[in-house]
């Protein structure tokens, strides 16, 4: 059974900055590239980053790139998020996901993620 379970989120400063942790289990997580998406309250999920299986690659929102990096340890089946310089904007539900073809896979609960002015 594929698991997603999200964690590291909580409130924060503007300009202060926070690691999410998504730890994996049920399917071989080296095979899969992963993700992370975000949900602020009324507006739809968006997508933040996403990394290739062997973590050799990786794509970027334009608001975050060069404030957030996405990294993975296959050996530990987690994918990391690590925001700096966050802003009031960056409030939302964070959402760690696996990509199936050409489809996300979301089966984590999520982790709140506040950041105050």
């Amino acid at each position: 059974q594929v698991q997603l379970v999200e964690s590291g989120g909580g409130l924060v400063q503007a300009g202060g900055s926070l690691r999410l942790s998504c730890a994996a289990s049920g399917f071989t997580f080296s095979k899969y590239a992963m993700g992370w998406f975000r949900q602020a309250p009324g507006k739809e999920r968006d997508f933040v980053a996403r990394i290739t299986g062997s973590g050799g690659s990786t794509s970027y929102e334009d608001s975050v790139k060069g404030r957030f990096t996405i990294s993975r340890d296959n050996a530990k089946n987690t994918v990391y998020l690590q925001m700096n310089k966050l802003k009031p904007e960056d409030t939302a539900v964070y959402y760690c996901t696996r990509q199936v073809g050409v489809n996300y896979d979301f089966r984590g609960q999520g982790t709140q993620v506040t950041v105050s002015s």
